[in-house]
């Protein structure tokens, strides 16, 4: 078996567009699945029934069917709609990248709002301290119990960062040129599959591997005092 990575090199930078595009998609997709998820957490842990059912059917419907069904019905489902199609909304619906990361944001939504609501109920004894010192409920809320939260929901959600940078690799399936996206190409063009995915394969360990030592660093930081202490 001759392998020919000369064609990989040339296209190096088909590769690197689709490294930029997969970034783009996977920082915008968490920041606003982040921004949903945060009050979707809330919700979760709502002692109000409505509030916490309307939550926990979100999450459960959309944890429970796969993000390429999701994808489809955003991106090829809307279209069929004459409604949509003359709305103010269709400009941005009709753009695969605006889809891919709606999508995408209202998957890691839901599993970041369960990680949030794990973590909310794990901080009860700091939630008794501060309202022994007469916290208000928004600044319990406030300095306390979200800050808490968000830090003891770090190793879950590198997680799920993990897992939506894998995801990410579904765009190619709508038009996008992601890493993936930059190996179909590459395949397409040239037949060299083991090559053109192999490629892709490495940049997303690499990619994996920096995000690991990211997150390892920034519990380093901001967990270090739930580590057993040495004596």
């Amino acid at each position: 078996m001759i392998f020919d990575y000369n064609v990989i090199w040339e296209a190096m930078p088909l590769y690197l567009g689709g490294l930029l595009t997969t970034l783009k998609l996977l920082a915008i997709s968490l920041f606003f699945g982040l921004l949903a998820a945060l009050p979707l957490g809330l919700m979760r842990v709502s002692k109000q029934p409505l509030v916490n059912g309307a939550a926990w059917l979100y999450t459960y419907v959309i944890r429970g069917t796969p993000m390429l069904v999701q994808l489809f019905l955003i991106y090829y489902g809307l279209a069929q709609f004459e409604a949509v199609r003359e709305s103010f909304m269709w400009p941005l619906l009709s753009s695969a990248t605006f889809c891919a990361c709606l999508a995408f944001a209202i998957n890691t939504s839901a599993y970041t709002a369960e990680i949030i609501a794990g973590s909310l109920k794990a901080t009860n004894g700091e939630i008794e301290a501060a309202k022994a010192m007469g916290m208000s409920r928004y600044k319990l809320y406030r300095r306390i119990l979200l800050p808490s939260a968000l830090r003891r929901a770090l190793p879950q959600y590198s997680n799920e960062v993990i897992m939506m940078l894998q995801t990410t690799s579904l765009a190619s399936i709508v038009t996008l040129i992601d890493i993936t996206g930059a190996a179909r190409t590459v395949n397409a063009q040239f037949y060299l599959p083991f090559e053109a995915y192999i490629t892709a394969g490495a940049f997303y360990l690499c990619l994996t591997f920096i995000l690991v030592r990211l997150f390892k660093l920034a519990e380093r930081r901001w967990l270090s005092y739930l580590a057993p202490r040495k004596h």
